[in-house]
């Protein structure tokens, strides 16, 4: 086995918690201590694990708290990148499918582009996309009430999990502040991170549609975690490093928006 394909193996093994002690490495990938100790040094020295006595444990990120852009600047931001991101997840949506908008930017462009579908019910915490989609004869839109947050206009709070929790949904597809691989989402609120995993538990299908600029990115504090099958779409931007530690995720399924 390759160095290369070795490690791959190991942060894979790391990443989805499984045990990942030099004893066990050895037996799993039929190679010396000696090399796996190797590997594990590497893997520390790129920053992609923390080295424990006897083996290694998934990184958690810690980042300093960033304050929020504004909502209108946040629409400028990556604005074609998003557009694309948005085309792709579009392509996942089927006439008649029940789905589940979070609140963000690169959300309301998808909703716009569901504007011309059929047969559809949009569930959704975005006000943004309420907005490109009211009134449409054939979509119907169900609003997820609760307090709103002017940053993003999106809704939260104990009435936006309460109305979830009543709630099925084909798919769903959430925005972040950040994602990163065998941690999940990272948000600026408690609220919003608890938000999105009802969300998650109530959805058949994951997509998380986030730029290239979040990817690997841990600038707030509260994080929901990814621990089901989940598909990430980001934009052509996307940098092979940063995709890597996702491909190493058995759950996770890459798509690249071109």
């Amino acid at each position: 086995m390759k160095a290369a394909d070795r490690r791959r193996a190991i942060l894979e093994r790391v990443l989805t918690g499984v045990d990942a002690n030099v004893e066990r490495l050895v037996s799993e990938l039929g190679v010396s201590e000696a090399t796996v100790r190797r590997d594990l040094t590497a893997l520390a020295r790129e920053g992609r694990i923390v080295r424990t006595y006897g083996g290694a444990a998934a990184l958690m990120p810690v980042g300093s708290h960033e304050p929020e852009a504004p909502l209108e600047e946040r629409k400028a931001l990556q604005r074609d990148q998003k557009e694309a991101i948005a085309r792709m997840a579009a392509s996942f949506v089927r006439d008649g499918d029940a789905v589940l908008l979070d609140s963000g930017t690169t959300a309301a462009a998808l909703a716009r582009l569901l504007a011309a579908r059929e047969d559809l019910h949009v569930y959704t915490t975005n006000l943004l996309a309420v907005t490109a989609l009211a009134g449409l004869p054939k979509i119907r839109v169900t609003l997820i009430g609760g307090d709103v947050r002017p940053s993003s206009m999106g809704t939260f709070g104990p009435l936006a999990q309460l109305a979830l929790s009543r709630i099925s949904v084909d798919k769903a597809f959430l925005g972040a502040d950040g994602v990163v691989a065998g941690v999940g989402l990272c948000e600026a609120t408690a609220e919003q991170a608890y938000l999105k995993e009802c969300i998650i538990r109530q959805a058949a299908d994951i997509f998380v549609l986030v730029d290239s600029t979040k990817l690997g990115r841990a600038r707030q504090q509260h994080w929901t975690p990814l621990e089901r099958a989940w598909t990430l779409v980001t934009d052509s931007e996307a940098a092979p490093a940063q995709l890597e530690p996702f491909h190493a995720l058995k759950q996770v399924q890459v798509i690249i928006a071109p």
